[in-house]
């Protein structure tokens, strides 16, 4: 198939899904009401609850949501071939992982701006409330230890991103100062912030930082710190000084990314340099490539499901969303459009990788060949740079056609992928404080719920995890093999509470989220037991026990919410 010609249906598929589907959702199932008081409103304090412009908190939303995920995913699950990958993430992300983001947004608006876990109690019942915790503070433990590694691998290989990324924090900050102090155009702000983190990328290409080793901690143990710290001091200020700016920004760097690959694929398709390469079933592969059913559906998460949705949905975006009805936009939109730019990175290592592949001084694949050369293993148990060289490559080579060097192609890609999860990583941290400061008020330990002190546990255990294993602060990366399946069981989790809130509005509208769900539990399910046997066949008694901890509390959770959706209790209508 035309490669252009795929990327043109799938985004005007996901147009046509939001204005049809999307629609349908918020009018005739969720009813939303613009009318409404929403918690922004409600429980303004200028800290976490800020009533935001729609377009703001989009950028912040959509940049927390999607980190890393929407690139490393079908950087990997292309090895089965391009199209079962493009309809799960086409199909997933329009039929479910939209309706999961939007429904657990709207479900927290109307429960005070409350997390999903905190939801399930007055849903299912207390007992679940306190599984729930313990799955989303798990996810959430290993996703901010994990994305300290993560920056501090892309600052490593990529050093020219170093300093853009960092000059992004005074730009933002900066950028909230003059739109919510002194009241600047908005527009005229965006256009001045974007021009001048795009003059801090031409600097950082100039000025590549390169750490090294300090008091015996390697470089990616001291990134580690630095960012840990950073995610402290970021997680404990108001909303609209750093956390909503910097998305923001992200949000449009993004989008100029996203035009700048949409443009080198038109150039290059036209000029018959964008092929396939990847073929769109791979029936020749590598032997330590896991079975596609159930694993592509776990593996390729973020673009179409993920679990960790769910908690930015009901954690900081319900806190922000100034009317109900910006929720379709904000929670439904933002999702195709993150299933659209995982289209756009599997075009990257299904085409774009093709156009020219270096592998040593003298030799330089394309095609097929480069294709075949760069997924010759299973990249799921490679480290990260191998995960993210494919796109960084592809989307370079694409640029390349319209006149952007590849070196300065890559550091663009470079930058981009450091700032996404620097953005999940601001995101991961001020939630584990809001889960952290919920348990500690159904516990009665007032001083733990503090703003200071719940912050400093969130990063403080996961700086503990971190360096577990030894001075590089990767001993998250131990426990990371369990989070693609516990990701999207929280998935099905949260769709299982969603359903329980439709269910108590009577009528058949929860058939929406619950066979979502039902889909969800089965592969996830599916995932989890092979996992186990592989864990158990390894002697990874860690994982065993984790992994089958947190098996055995999803189903408590599943049984509970069973049972509350057979009673009476069930039909009983609550707002």
């Amino acid at each position: 198939m035309d490669t252009l010609l795929l990327i043109l249906i799938c985004g005007g598929g996901y147009l046509v899904a939001y204005h049809t589907y999307g629609r349908f959702l918020a009018k005739k199932i969720f009813k939303l009401d613009k009318d409404v008081t929403v918690p922004s409103v409600a429980f303004q304090d200028g800290i976490d609850f800020v009533p935001t412009r729609k377009g703001i908190i989009f950028g912040h939303h959509y940049t927390s949501i999607a980190g890393t995920g929407p690139i490393v995913g079908p950087a990997i699950g292309i090895i089965w071939g391009w199209l079962p990958a493009i309809l799960w993430l086409f199909l997933g992300a329009i039929f479910m992982g939209a309706v999961h983001d939007f429904g657990a947004m709207v479900v927290s608006l109307r429960n005070d701006g409350k997390s999903i876990s905190e939801v399930a109690a007055k849903y299912i019942n207390m007992r679940v409330r306190l599984i729930f915790f313990c799955v989303v503070f798990l996810a959430l433990l290993i996703v901010i230890a994990i994305f300290g590694v993560v920056i501090a691998a892309v600052f490593t290989r990529f050093p020219t991103a170093v300093v853009p990324v960092w000059l992004q924090i005074p730009i933002a900050i900066g950028l909230g100062f003059a739109v919510y102090k002194k009241t600047a155009n908005v527009t005229i702000s965006t256009i001045v912030a974007v021009i001048a983190m795009y003059l801090c990328i031409a600097i950082g290409s100039r000025f590549p930082v390169t750490l090294g080793p300090i008091a015996g901690i390697p470089a990616t143990g001291i990134w580690v710190i630095i960012l840990l710290i950073y995610a402290w001091i970021a997680s404990t200020m108001p909303v609209t000084v750093l956390l909503q700016p910097r998305d923001y920004i992200n949000a449009w760097q993004l989008f100029i990314a996203m035009g700048l690959l949409m443009a080198g694929a038109v150039v290059a398709a036209f000029s018959g340099n964008l092929p396939l390469v990847a073929p769109a079933i791979n029936t020749n592969l590598p032997s330590d490539v896991p079975p596609i059913w159930p694993f592509l559906f776990v593996v390729i998460a973020c673009g179409a499901i993920s679990g960790f949705h769910s908690l930015v949905a009901s954690g900081t975006s319900s806190k922000q969303v100034a009317k109900e009805t910006d929720s379709l936009f904000v929670g439904y939109g933002s999702m195709l459009l993150e299933g659209f730019l995982a289209v756009l990175v599997l075009v990257c290592v299904g085409a774009g990788i093709g156009m020219a592949l270096q592998i040593s001084d003298d030799t330089t694949l394309t095609g097929l060949d480069a294709w075949q050369y760069q997924y010759r293993a299973w990249m799921g148990s490679q480290g990260l740079t191998s995960k993210i060289a494919p796109v960084v490559i592809g989307a370079a080579n694409m640029m390349e056609t319209i006149g952007i060097p590849k070196s300065v192609g890559i550091t663009l890609m470079g930058v981009f992928i450091a700032s996404f999860a620097g953005t999940t990583l601001d995101t991961s941290t001020r939630i584990q404080r809001y889960v952290v400061s919920e348990l500690a008020t159904d516990f009665k330990i007032p001083f733990l719920g503090n703003r200071w002190v719940a912050t400093s546990f969130a990063v403080l255990t996961a700086a503990g995890l971190a360096f577990a294993t030894g001075a590089d602060g990767t001993g998250a990366m131990k426990l990371w093999p369990l989070f693609g399946s516990a990701n999207q069981l929280l998935a099905s989790l949260a769709l299982l509470v969603i359903t329980l809130y439709l269910r108590k509005k009577g009528g058949l509208k929860y058939l929406f989220t619950a066979i979502p769900c039902l889909i969800m539990l089965v592969i996830t399910s599916w995932a989890m037991v092979r996992n186990e046997m592989d864990y158990i066949s390894q002697e990874n008694w860690l994982l065993v026990i984790i992994g089958a901890g947190i098996s055995v509390l999803a189903l408590w959770m599943i049984v509970e919410a069973v049972i509350v959706f057979g009673s009476k209790k069930a039909t009983e209508n609550s707002h």
